[in-house]
């Protein structure tokens, strides 16, 4: 009985680790548990994304003190492709944009969601970590995951302007992601 109950434990470890990704930032590390319950689609499209170093040299192009930080515009925010500030916030991967998976998740603190134009099937690589609860995005944003460790490091991301729609500066950003 013991023996089966420890190779359990051990395959409920393997399974967690599969659905937790690292953004290595400028600031120190952000470990994201991945919500594939949630948002199936979402998930495995972080995790290509991810796998294909789409997010290295990325930055948080949109930081709203008291409500979230952006990323993941790896076409128009990448240091290494060249960071197009007039555009950062448009771009998006070559994937086709995805289907909204809403739940009754709530966007609280530490919560992760998938960014999106008006439509709400538009999502397709920029994401966002709530900095504060924001009800409002209630079952109106894909909910992907949430920050298991580190949102010390998600505060300490340099906020925007809040006359500019959260417009950083000089920004920090990813260097690189980890599927773990």
């Amino acid at each position: 009985m013991a023996l089966k109950k420890k190779k359990e434990t051990k395959k409920s470890a393997k399974k967690s680790k599969k659905n937790t990704m690292v953004l290595e930032t400028n600031k120190g590390n952000i470990t994201i548990e991945l919500l594939s319950n949630l948002a199936p689609k979402h998930c495995e499209r972080i995790l290509k994304l991810s796998k294909d170093k789409y997010f290295n040299e990325v930055v948080f192009h949109r930081v709203i003190e008291g409500f979230m930080a952006q990323t993941g515009d790896g076409q128009y925010g990448s240091l290494k492709n060249g960071l197009k500030v007039d555009r950062v916030g448009m771009g998006g991967s070559n994937l086709p944009d995805l289907e909204a998976e809403f739940t009754s998740e709530p966007f609280a603190r530490g919560v992760v969601g998938m960014a999106r134009s008006q439509d709400p099937n538009s999502a397709n690589s920029q994401f966002f970590i709530m900095l504060e609860d924001s009800p409002h995005l209630n079952n109106q944003y894909t909910v992907w995951g949430k920050v298991i460790k580190g949102m010390e490091v998600v505060d300490k991301i340099k906020k925007g302007d809040q006359f500019d729609n959260g417009k950083v500066d000089d920004p920090d950003f990813i260097k690189t992601t980890k599927n773990v």
